[in-house]
């Protein structure tokens, strides 16, 4: 029997939303020392999503980071290919990840 079978409301997680914000050591090191590490970041994010691994990307209102919708199955796959980019590995964001999936109560409607 099936995880949905036994539980009509079992959720599978196909998406993670990633909520990255810049870190205290971002905003206290100067431009010169942020400007390498941002023009590494940007073909490495942009190779990510080449790769199918960020389906959404945006950029948070108050400049304070960024929002991914993540093609992945796990938040442990999240992370790794996150804190692999060059602002991770900087230590120059940190990011909260939410793991989601189809809205499962909707089967219930189909019984």
């Amino acid at each position: 029997m099936s995880e949905q079978e036994k539980n009509p409301l079992a959720i599978a997680t196909n998406k993670v939303i990633a909520i990255g914000s810049l870190t205290e050591k971002a905003t206290q090191t100067n431009k010169s020392e942020r400007l390498p590490v941002l023009q590494r970041e940007v073909p490495a994010t942009v190779q990510v999503y080449l790769d199918g691994k960020i389906d959404n990307w945006f950029v948070k209102t108050d400049g304070s980071g960024v929002v991914f919708i993540m093609n992945v199955n796990t938040i442990e796959e999240a992370q790794a290919i996150l804190e692999a980019l060059p602002l991770g590995q900087a230590g120059f964001m940190k990011f909260n990840l939410i793991p989601v999936g189809p809205l499962s109560p909707l089967r219930l409607l189909l019984n």
